[in-house]
């Protein structure tokens, strides 16, 4: 049975524009794989609350799951909420429960809960809390959408809270053989193994170490013994060495 799959939408001019570096979708890679989820797209859209929406309704519909960050601040070009609220026809106010997360966190710290700072808890009908451990303020989950934040330590504080959340398949198991040799010597090998197992991902990254040629060939696979075959036979045919 294949694996559930799931798509990431990074929200947020400052991605796009490359002030900011994108850390998220990569730990959401790692930890979707290890859950046996295949994260099958990432797309990056800017602060347009148009586009954010076209982009979660196309991705909802194609995925199993889908996850979003950015935009779930308390500044004005932090839309993400109300755009996912458009996306699925819903209604979207400050509601009583994360206004009350936000209220105690900033009554702990002797700040204000401010016009700005309620933003954060403006949370569309029928969508579920998660919870933020780090700095309050909640994301939510509406039909099969998870909005989170985009600063990464709460990114993946919020990853933690909704992964118990989903089923997963069988993880995926990931082994390298390292060949010191080009790309184009050892094509037809790792193409004719690749059509003898459909069912994996065989894949070639090229690199030069010393000034020589070299091609590290990676096999991933939800059945470690056929992984560890396949790799025996790329170190037979190709004199690699598993890494």
């Amino acid at each position: 049975m294949p694996n559930p799959t799931a798509a990431m939408l990074v929200i947020g001019d400052e991605i796009l524009s490359g002030r900011t570096r994108d850390a998220n979708s990569n730990h959401l890679a790692i930890e979707l794989t290890a859950a046996g989820i295949d994260l099958k797209e990432v797309r990056f859209v800017a602060d347009d609350h148009a586009a954010i929406v076209a982009a979660v309704q196309a991705l909802s519909k194609a995925y199993d799951t889908v996850f979003t960050s950015g935009g779930i601040g308390p500044t004005h070009d932090d839309i993400t909420a109300d755009a996912i609220a458009d996306a699925f026809g819903a209604s979207i106010d400050v509601r009583d429960d994360a206004r009350a997360i936000l209220q105690a966190h900033y009554d702990r710290n002797g700040t204000e809960l401010n016009e700005a700072r309620l933003r954060m808890a403006r949370i569309p009908d029928g969508a579920a809390l998660i919870d933020n451990p780090v700095s309050a303020a909640p994301g939510f989950t509406l039909g099969n959408v998870h909005v989170m934040a985009g600063v990464p330590s709460i990114f993946n504080a919020m990853v933690e809270s909704v992964l118990p959340t989903l089923t997963g398949g069988a993880p995926v198991v990931s082994r390298t053989v390292r060949v010191d040799r080009p790309e184009g010597d050892v094509a037809a090998d790792l193409g004719a193994l690749a059509k003898a197992h459909p069912d994996l991902s065989l894949g070639s990254y090229p690199f030069t170490r010393d000034g020589k040629y070299g091609t590290n060939l990676v096999v991933r696979g939800q059945d470690p013994a056929v992984v560890d075959a396949v790799v025996e036979e790329l170190v037979s045919r190709l004199g690699g060495i598993s890494v």
